[in-house]
Parts: structure tokens; C-alpha cells; sequence
């Protein structure tokens, strides 16, 4: 599709969702919205580069905007001031034509990689713990899919970045080959499946395919999620 049509959402204005809507937005995307409702803090700083000092206890779409719009005054903003829950997913979701889910714990993953495969809408997760990150394109037919590498939701106590820390520049890193595979997807080129995984300490990039799961839960030959059970997913944490 023509990228000044293309819309695109991004779940989690944060460490992954800034540097992504910056890339996004330079490189003609027609629409971007997007899906955070928290505030920015002290914190948050040395990973999520669309904010500075001066917009701690800002609401982060609020100063992800201005900036945006600063810099690509063509592209088109929409603003969805909510988290990705089970009662909005896939109605948010189909309002796109590629999602970017960059949030920082597994409910939301999951949540995100359901919908859209419901919804028929491509999907980039990314995500990034300490020196590791990786992102994954999904294609629209939803095949291999996030469920094929990670099966479900983990239990408590699996590390996230709020628990492990994250080293900024790794997300920066991980942020620009999510933006790659969704450009990707939005040029119609043959990502779909690609997994992209960087080593800070190694200072290592690798790109190969995933291989779907032929008893995958989401996209297999018994394939059983046709739609958002609210009780299988746990209460969605804020962007990292």
C-alpha cells in the first residue's frame, strides 16, 4: 500500500513506541495512532526519546504529539487515550492497517497478538528485558504467530523490563527493526514471520524465520482463540 495511506497503531508510547513513531512519521506514514494512558516520569527518560525533563507528569500522548507533529507536520494523529484491554482490542485494532505492540508485560502481548489475528490485522511485537530484545512481524493471514514462539501468557513471576531493567540504547535498537518490519508490511514485503534478535553485551544482530506450530492455540490446525475471553489475559501494566 502507498505509506501515506497506510495507517498505523502503536500500543505503548514508551521505550519502544517513541523511537518507532518518530521512524514512522519520517517515513510518510498517512495515519498513526496512538494507544497509552500514562504519565511520563523521571524515569523514563533515558529510553523513551520523545520527552524531556519538561514533560514529567505529562500525559505521554499529549507530549508525543507535539513532538511528532514538530517533525512530521504531514502525518495525522490519533490519540486513543486508554490501554489495550480485552473490551477495546479488536475493535481498536481493526481500525488499522498494521499495529506495532511494544508494551512492557505479557498480558498485553498476548492480548495484542489475539486481536489481531482475530481482526486479520498485521502486528510487530517487540520487546526488550536488561542487554535482550527481539521483534517478531506477523502477517495479516496471522501465520506464524507470537503465540507460536511464547504458547500463553507466563505466571508470576517472569521478569520484565519494570522487574530486570532495560539498557537504553538496546531498545533504540530493538524500536528501529520493529519499525523496519512494520515499513515492511506496509510495502508489502515478504516479512511476515521474521524475528529480529539483538544482543547488546555481544553487540549481535540476527534475523531468521519462525516456524509456526501446527498446534498453535492461535494459528494452528486446531486452532481454538476465535475470540477475547477477558479471563485469559491479566490486567495490562503501562508501556515501558
Amino acid at each position: 500500500m502507498n505509506r501515506a495511506d497506510a495507517r498505523v497503531l502503536i500500543v505503548g508510547v514508551g521505550g519502544l513506541g517513541c523511537p518507532s513513531a518518530l521512524t514512522l512519521a519520517h517515513a510518510g506514514v498517512g495515519v498513526l495512532g496512538l494507544c497509552d494512558d500514562d504519565v511520563v516520569e523521571l524515569g523514563n527518560l533515558h529510553r523513551q526519546i520523545l520527552f524531556g525533563q519538561g514533560d514529567v507528569a505529562t500525559p505521554k500522548l499529549d507530549a508525543a504529539a507535539r513532538v511528532l507533529r514538530d517533525a512530521a507536520p504531514s502525518v495525522s494523529l490519533r490519540l486513543h487515550r486508554t490501554r489495550l484491554l480485552p473490551d477495546n482490542a479488536v475493535s481498536l485494532v481493526r481500525e488499522y492497517d498494521v499495529v506495532l505492540e511494544g508494551s512492557d508485560n505479557f498480558a498485553t502481548k498476548f492480548l495484542a497478538a489475539d486481536a489481531c489475528a482475530i481482526a486479520g490485522v498485521p502486528v510487530v511485537h517487540a520487546s526488550a528485558v536488561g542487554w535482550v530484545g527481539t521483534a517478531m512481524a506477523v502477517g495479516a493471514q496471522g501465520k506464524p504467530c507470537y503465540r507460536c514462539l511464547f504458547e500463553d501468557v507466563p505466571g508470576d513471576g517472569a521478569p520484565g523490563c519494570a522487574d530486570a531493567g532495560v539498557v537504553g540504547p538496546v531498545v533504540g535498537v530493538v524500536a528501529a527493526a520493529q519499525a523496519d518490519l512494520a515499513l515492511g508490511l506496509v510495502d508489502c514485503a515478504p516479512v511476515e514471520g521474521q524475528l529480529v534478535t539483538f544482543d547488546g553485551r555481544l553487540d549481535q544482530l540476527r534475523r531468521r524465520r519462525v516456524p509456526s506450530r501446527s498446534d498453535c492455540a492461535l494459528c494452528g490446525q486446531a486452532a481454538r482463540i476465535r475470540r477475547i475471553e477477558p479471563d485469559a489475559y491479566a490486567s495490562p501494566a503501562s508501556a515501558g
